[in-house]
């Protein structure tokens, strides 16, 4: 039942979950732009909240499956982690946030002729115009998710790449945490000091527009590395099983309504059994439909989605508002901006694959190797690139 059990060395699932939440976002930021709502579609946080599940498996799964090869005692350990990672991130969220930067002005315009027209409250101006040396500095830096005046302020959806670099910065220490007391009880801690940090910010009066400041989510990154986790037996998983339901229930960063309690509790209960519970039938089904060819490729391309749909969506559903106004419902306004952005942001989202993505991902391994004075290659599991927004 464990991960370890066979020699697993690649998580079907993955591929698919990561393609279906930057779907999910793609799909609820169009209902919140075109007025047509659907019950847990047009909730995008949630599927941000997938991605966070899953990129705490995924950094704990590749350092069980690397742990033999790496010390993770010496700090070159950890700079080669942090330097993937980077170069994972940062070589597209480059690219989109020059386009953003540029053309802020026009989308801000597109996006108040849709709060307008929707009798949404108006964004406000300098998230669109932004483009100071102050906010340049703090995206390219990264450091943006913990300042709350500049953690949302492009039209990317790039708060949770904010979020993202702070869990990495912080994934060697939870490693060292959890080698010296175990995985539950390391979780358990972290937990408890990130739930303080986030109240004692709360009563300094700092207050993010989304949940970019780690500790406001980093119990949801706990949730997916308890669920990768080496239990050591095949019962004590069930007790990591216990411990992230427990991790998914502190109320704290985002929507705390029943709605988003459920269904945060579903996808740890869900991913624990596509992950823990193949030897059920109909659960192995679906794990192997999760990583067939179609939703590898929706997977592949998730993170370029994530990181486009924005810019061409508010646009795009700014001229469906203009041309028809009330002339087309809320209905036929989100299926004629689908038929424009979907197929326009998985072309985008294909092209800055091969043209950014996987550049940028070769140029992070070269310089990993020169720095590191190896040539080795690193040992090969699932897709190491996975990122979450």
């Amino acid at each position: 039942m464990g991960l370890e059990q066979g020699g697993i060395r690649r998580v079907e699932c993955l591929d698919g979950l990561r393609g279906l939440a930057a779907l999910w976002v793609l799909i609820g930021h169009m209902m919140i732009l075109t007025g047509f709502r659907l019950p847990l579609l047009s909730k995008p946080d949630l599927g941000v909240d997938l991605f966070i599940l899953l990129s705490g498996f995924l950094m704990v799964f590749q350092y069980q499956l690397r742990s033999g090869s790496e010390d993770w005692n010496a700090p070159g350990t950890w700079a080669s982690f942090w330097a993937r990672r980077f170069f994972r991130l940062a070589p597209l969220f480059y690219v989109t946030l020059a386009a953003a930067l540029i053309a802020g002005p026009a989308i801000y315009e597109s996006r108040v002729a849709i709060d307008s027209f929707l009798g949404q409250g108006l964004q406000p101006a300098e998230r669109y115009t932004d483009a100071s040396l102050a906010n340049v500095a703090a995206h390219l830096s990264f450091v943006f998710g913990l300042l709350p005046d500049y953690a949302f302020r492009t039209p990317l959806p790039d708060w949770s790449l904010g979020l993202e670099m702070q869990f990495y910065a912080a994934f060697p220490f939870l490693v060292l945490l959890a080698r010296r007391t175990g995985w539950v009880p390391a979780a358990l801690i972290a937990a408890g000091i990130g739930v303080g940090l986030a109240l004692a910010a709360g009563a300094a009066g700092l207050d993010w527009p989304m949940p970019s400041f780690l500790p406001l989510k980093l119990h949801l990154f706990l949730c997916g590395m308890l669920i990768a986790a080496d239990p050591g037996s095949g019962k004590r998983i069930w007790v990591h099983l216990v411990a992230a339901v427990l991790l998914a229930a502190i109320p704290i960063g985002g929507e705390q309504d029943v709605l988003h309690f459920v269904v945060r509790e579903g996808v740890v209960l869900g991913f624990f059994a596509l992950v823990h519970l193949r030897s059920l039938g109909a659960i192995d089904g679906v794990a192997r439909l999760l990583g067939n060819k179609p939703f590898h490729w929706l997977g592949e391309l998730s993170y370029g989605t994530y990181l486009i749909h924005l810019l061409i969506l508010q646009p795009v559903a700014g001229a469906v508002i203009g041309h028809f106004g009330t002339g087309l419902g809320a209905l036929g306004r989100f299926v004629l901006t689908g038929a424009v952005v979907v197929p326009l942001t998985y072309a985008l989202a294909f092209v800055t694959y091969k043209l950014v993505e996987l550049p940028g991902q070769r140029l992070g391994k070269a310089v990993i190797r020169r720095v590191t004075g190896s040539a080795g290659r690193a040992r090969q599991t699932v897709p190491e690139e996975l990122a979450a927004p």
